[in-house]
């Protein structure tokens, strides 16, 4: 059977010349149906293009994907200066969708728990694990731990002076609008902390959100994590329970993150997106982000901007 993908080129440029060299990999792995169709983004360009996939790309599965996945190989291999995704046709055309972002790096340009432990003089010690955690190189919650106790003994005013340092990325709050005003629900989960995401999201009007909790005692960061860590398994499982919450099939779910702690998140979704992200995220996702700005997540989605 045959099974319709969306070809997404997006880049701060997009040459006639790098498409035509897109259409020419996609061709051989597949009919490409017509021409590529500029697409309404903000700060990049992009193009749309829809593929059809062989008729005997895989006859027992309604999305072909090992087709799917030699396509993305020999696009990536071909080495264009543009990014392409090859996204399901059926997600891109569902009436409901569901968007869960990671928040640091992601949602916003920083990482909250270096903004904290720059106020104890910490933050070159606490960036060195964030980067060795986001690699995969070193156990989530154990890294969290690490870097947590580093916090102890500042004051809870902290938060306050830390929201006001937070800067959402670019595109973030039109992306939320956009899938919203579709119809659709939008979440984050995080390993950040809840006592600078709770009013963010509030102030954003997300449907979902959770992250962890620093220990207060007596007005003073005791350098602890109250209850359960949100680590890659938690992001996950929020993932399966909130799509389910709001009648949407994991198919429809979009993923978007950019370190190891996303990437059972990312592989849960019906599109896993690598936003700016580590290596080895990007390999593992189903489409890569590359310029710094969310609006790019809803060309992918299909989810038109306002």
């Amino acid at each position: 059977m045959q099974s319709h993908f969306s070809a997404l080129a997006y880049a701060p440029e997009l040459s006639a010349t790098a498409l035509e060299e897109a259409s020419a990999v996609l061709a051989r792995h597949g009919a490409v149906d017509g021409e590529w169709r500029p697409v309404s983004a903000e700060g990049f360009q992009a193009a749309e293009l829809t593929v059809v996939a062989p008729a005997d790309a895989d006859a027992a599965s309604v999305v072909p994907e090992q087709w799917l996945v030699s396509a993305r190989e020999a696009l990536a291999e071909a080495g264009l200066s543009i990014d392409v995704a090859v996204v399901p046709y059926a997600l891109r055309q569902a009436e409901r969708k569901f968007l869960i972002m990671d928040v640091d790096s992601t949602l916003i340009q920083q990482e909250v728990i270096e903004l904290i432990a720059a106020h104890a003089g910490k933050e070159a010690e606490v960036a060195a694990v964030t980067e060795a955690a986001m690699r995969g190189e070193l156990d989530f919650a154990a890294s969290l731990h690490q870097r947590v106790a580093q916090l102890a003994g500042l004051p809870e005013t902290v938060f306050d002076e830390v929201r006001q340092a937070v800067r959402l990325s670019v595109g973030a709050q039109r992306l939320v609008d956009a899938f919203h005003g579709a119809g659709h629900r939008v979440a984050v989960v995080s390993g950040g902390f809840n006592q600078i995401l709770g009013p963010l999201a509030e102030e954003l009007g997300l449907d979902f959100w959770l992250a962890n909790d620093l220990e207060v005692q007596d007005g003073l960061l005791t350098g602890r994590v109250a209850g359960d860590v949100v680590d890659r398994a938690t992001k996950a499982s929020r993932l399966r329970e909130w799509a389910q919450a709001s009648g949407v099939p994991l198919e429809a779910a979009i993923a978007v993150g950019d370190g190891a702690n996303d990437l059972d998140m990312l592989a849960t979704a019906g599109l896993g997106v690598a936003f700016n992200a580590k290596p080895a995220v990007q390999a593992a996702a189903d489409a890569a982000i590359n310029v710094p700005n969310l609006d790019a997540v809803a060309v992918l989605a299909g989810v038109p901007l306002a």
